[in-house]
């Protein structure tokens, strides 16, 4: 089962899901994806004609009810799907790509409402909080040195501005909490079938907060369906606190994301914290190992892509595991490698590469390049060898 974003070619039924609903691309206006709907500002979008599905069925124009909103239906199919499911024996596998927090910035006013004024102290103390707050949980500590500041001037703004850049935040704030909501009803569902205890939860992020600027002209409501609103390079700087750069960049600010493990049967260890690196590639070795399935080697007809990076099992269990081979990115115009302690990063097809001991150096101040130019060496020619072995799967 699978709701929510999927931003390929084909749908997930077309790849062995037995029930999809969402949204068969990118970012979507989050109450209204569609056709203007009677009595409503004209829904802020990028096109009108995102295509939405269920199951097989196409929508485009996907014109929903007036009671939708983009993290609402997608948790409502799934807790259907859950219903109809919950009497069978063979295990379920349930995905859930919320869209939110992703622009535009869209929220329910009673969820914007909690947040409305928390933000009115600016980018600074926010960050400096924030920072210290992370230290005190034990998410970090002090080899996580606060990266140099990239936000404007707060004292700079208008009293107007303040406001505006107060009401982004809340609402940004209010599409998470919105997901939050949803997620713990997905997780109660679960727990009145009887199978929470037995039911690992993977919660993860796919990139740092965006400095992206999307500009669609609206009715100017902020967190309406009538505009679309991006959060912007200053509070982006503010929410990838402790680290450097954005989303689209391969600095840690774009690409360091937690991931956070429920499984009370199979997890001896509560509230554990690991710096294990782990990769988006490692799911799938994960729950194959974890499920006894069998990766398969062709797809109608085709080879597939060999199965990539390492069972993240052992890492869940508390145990200490080592990456062998290297991590690799490439996103647009950023691109890494780390391998060990050791990370390549640059941005830009002519940008110099730069390095870094990540585990002294987490957040990436300090840059090795000339004092270890051997090892760039090395994993640039590793990085450029990776992109040609993964031509032929283009």
């Amino acid at each position: 089962m699978w709701s929510g974003k999927h931003h390929g070619v084909e749908t997930p039924v077309d790849r062995g899901y037995d029930r999809y609903y969402g949204l068969r691309e990118g970012a979507s206006n989050h109450f209204n994806p569609g056709l203007q709907r009677d009595g409503e500002a004209k829904p802020a979008q990028k096109r009108p004609d995102r295509p939405f599905f269920v199951d097989h069925e196409k929508f485009q124009p996907y014109s929903p009810p007036n009671d939708f909103y983009t993290t609402d239906y997608f948790t409502k199919y799934a807790l259907y799907w859950l219903d109809e499911y919950k009497d069978e024996e063979k295990p379920f596998f349930l995905h859930i790509a919320y869209t939110a927090p992703h622009d535009p910035l869209m929220a329910w006013p009673e969820d914007i409402a909690k947040y409305r004024g928390k933000y009115q102290k600016g980018y600074r103390d926010v960050r400096t909080k924030r920072y210290a707050k992370q230290k005190e949980l034990g998410l970090i500590n002090n080899r996580y040195m606060l990266s140099e500041e990239t936000y404007d001037s707060w004292e700079s703004l208008s009293d107007s501005l303040k406001d505006v850049e107060d009401l982004k935040m809340a609402v940004y704030a209010a599409m998470i909490d919105r997901m939050d909501q949803k997620v713990g009803e997905i997780l109660q569902k679960i727990d009145q079938m009887g199978k929470l205890d037995n039911t690992l939860v993977l919660f993860m992020s796919d990139n740092g907060g965006s400095a992206e600027v999307v500009n669609i002209p609206g009715d100017g409501n902020i967190g309406t369906v009538g505009q679309w609103t991006s959060l912007g390079k200053n509070w982006a700087n503010v929410s990838n606190t402790p680290y450097r750069f954005y989303k689209n960049y391969s600095f840690e600010g774009g690409i360091c994301t937690p991931m956070i493990a429920y499984w009370p049967d199979g997890l001896k260890s509560k509230n554990k914290i690991t710096d294990f690196s782990g990769h988006f590639i490692d799911i799938m070795p994960t729950l194959v190992e974890i499920s006894g399935a069998t990766y398969p080697s062709t797809f109608n007809g085709q080879k597939v892509v060999p199965m990539q990076g390492v069972s993240l099992l052992p890492v869940l269990k508390g145990e200490t595991i080592e990456r062998i081979k290297p991590l690799f990115w490439q996103w647009q115009r950023g691109k890494a490698v780390r391998e060990g302690s050791w990370k390549i990063v640059a941005h830009g097809n002519d940008s110099e590469w730069e390095l870094y001991n990540v585990t002294e150096d987490p957040t990436e101040t300090n840059n090795l390049a000339t004092v270890h130019s051997e090892r760039v060496a090395d994993l640039s020619e590793k990085f450029e060898s990776w992109l040609e072995e993964n031509k032929k799967w283009n």
